[in-house]
């Protein structure tokens, strides 16, 4: 922005009013003996100010004396006022513990060692670092950094949420103490203001954030990595300038000569693809690491990914079950609770309301043109296909198997809330979205009460799903994959299986293998298949296949 924009929006240098001795310490005791019995507010000025040792900030001092109290002092010539410059600083950096590195086990250190490489070569080298759920990804991140660290470099970690940043944070923040900036928008104009110029001085040798973070102004850039590069958030399409973030980390790479690392358990098909057909840019964690394990005295072990089941909602309800809770799922969160253990159930608010589906053979009525599922419209009662305008009446009985039950589907957060509290009484539930969470501070309270175990039943939409470490937690409950499944978007599978195995990954990250249910009217859905598996190799092969079909990206 120019001078005239920071100067009309009040951004800039924050300035305090200080106060600071005009005579030497002892002469102030002196003075203060002398005038406590007529003064004494005076005199504890006086002393305060000997004791501290340098100059004491005038809103304090106004608070406890009042303002009348320095004034006279000043007027008698025994302090003087200054103004210092103050750094709005966005962390509470004394609330971390310094954190150590454990062992890395072997395909850790393979990774990495692939990664030092490409930074001593200098050659701006693009690894898409491919890894289950709680296979080490982000120790991979801190080792890397380190090394670039410790050769004179700078790193850049984005993240594609604001609601990961308070965990993204401590956990680099423990590592690397006081070398940890943060830019995004969840932080004031006034801690962005300072942060940049903090960043633009070299004062920090990571910078940490979403989005816009990219363009951090980073000396002596070497090492940018991306997290949950597979992430749609990642994209700034609503205001200008539009862009990727991804795409501009790779060409911010290109132009600074760093090592771009592009990290997920389940990457953009797009990125997967340019990654293959590079042939040695693909990084692979295909294990996940076992806490049981010491990890300061020897290579983590190996722990097994969640158990996953689907669960067809057709038999449900065939059988009489009307809740929005199967009986598996049922007797997993009844069974969670009494063992103690906290429970994560997930459901998608993008394609609330929006999509019409038959109760007993699970079919979405797709766009006769794109193939995409059609959108329901409640203002006008039609169906609207988002890519080609193509519209018509919703069917009074189901085109494939001549079923009335046609379903709206639609379920919110707060709903399950309430559900949950009417089936297990007693029960303390915790709602994570975007209504209950508007701000950083506030996904940073959510996030801190549910892991210090002040909730057993974690509700939430996407957020709760990207990149959370809850140990506690031994169930996840996907309440209804459909809505996710049958938005009217040719991605819809890709996104589907993405955040189904984010959100798989968030069950057994302690020492017991955890359990994931997932509800569906298409059991069959070859997206739910893959996820259920966390084969990325399998859906990527289908999804392929479908794109080619299709002609679509």
């Amino acid at each position: 922005e120019s001078r005239w924009e920071w100067r009309k929006s009040r951004i800039g240098p924050k300035y305090e009013t200080v106060l600071n001795l005009s005579i030497s310490p002892a002469k102030a005791i002196d003075i203060s003996d002398s005038i406590f019995n007529k003064a004494p507010r005076q005199a504890k000025l006086l002393r305060d100010l000997v004791a501290s040792g340098g100059p004491m900030g005038l809103s304090d001092v106004g608070k406890e004396f009042g303002y009348s109290v320095p004034s006279a002092l000043k007027t008698k010539k025994l302090i003087y006022y200054t103004n210092i410059r103050v750094d709005r600083d966005p962390l509470d950096r004394g609330k971390y513990t310094q954190d150590f590195p454990p062992s890395l086990n072997s395909d850790q250190s393979a990774s990495l060692k692939r990664i030092i490489q490409a930074i001593d070569d200098e050659n701006n080298k693009v690894f898409l670092l491919n890894g289950v759920t709680g296979s080490g990804k982000t120790e991979i991140y801190l080792n890397a950094l380190k090394y670039v660290i410790d050769n004179g470099g700078k790193g850049i970690v984005m993240v594609p949420e604001i609601s990961l940043t308070p965990q993204v944070i401590e956990r680099f923040e423990s590592r690397f103490p006081n070398q940890v900036a943060v830019l995004h928008s969840g932080i004031s104009r006034g801690e962005q203001f300072d942060q940049w110029w903090a960043i633009h001085k070299g004062q920090y040798s990571i910078v940490v954030g979403s989005r816009s973070a990219i363009f951090g102004p980073q000396p002596d850039l070497k090492l940018i990595i991306i997290d949950e590069e597979h992430e749609w958030t990642y994209k700034q399409q609503d205001t200008s300038p539009r862009y990727h973030t991804r795409d501009v980390a790779i060409k911010l790479g290109e132009l600074t000569k760093s090592i771009v690392i592009l990290g997920s358990a389940t990457p953009d098909v797009v990125s997967y693809n340019a990654a293959l057909k590079k042939g040695d840019a693909i990084l692979r964690l295909p294990h996940r690491i076992s806490v049981a394990n010491d990890q300061y005295s020897g290579a983590p072990g190996i722990s097994p990914l969640p158990n996953v089941r689907i669960v067809d909602l057709r038999a449900e309800l065939r059988e009489g079950n009307k809740s929005i809770f199967s009986r598996i799922l049922y007797q997993g969160i009844k069974h969670s609770l009494d063992a103690d253990k906290q429970i994560m159930l997930y459901i998608n608010r993008r394609g609330s309301a929006g999509i019409v589906e038959c109760r007993d053979c699970g079919y979405s009525i797709p766009c006769r043109k794109c193939n995409v599922t059609l959108n329901y419209h409640g203002q006008t009662g039609i169906l609207i296909c988002h890519y080609c305008n193509y519209r018509m009446r919703p069917p009074l009985k189901c085109s494939r198997c001549a079923s009335p039950r046609i379903r709206y589907l639609g379920l919110g957060t707060q709903k399950v809330v309430d559900e949950v509290n009417n089936e297990f009484p007693g029960t303390i539930v915790l709602r994570w979205d975007r209504d209950t969470a508007t701000n950083w501070a506030e996904h940073e309270k959510q996030m801190r009460r549910f892991a210090d175990g002040e909730a057993q039943v974690l509700v939430g939409t996407q957020m709760i799903a990207k990149g959370h470490h809850f140990p506690n937690v031994a169930l996840v409950g996907v309440l209804c994959a459909d809505i996710g499944l049958f938005v009217p978007d040719f991605r819809a599978g890709e996104k589907a299986f993405q955040i189904l195995c984010q959100v798989s990954g968030r069950a057994g990250r302690g020492v017991d293998q955890g359990e994931v249910v997932i509800q569906t009217y298409n059991p069959d859905h070859y997206a739910l298949l893959a996820a259920a598996e966390q084969d990325y190799e399998q859906f990527f092969e289908k999804e392929m296949n479908l794109r080619r079909e299709l002609s679509t990206p």
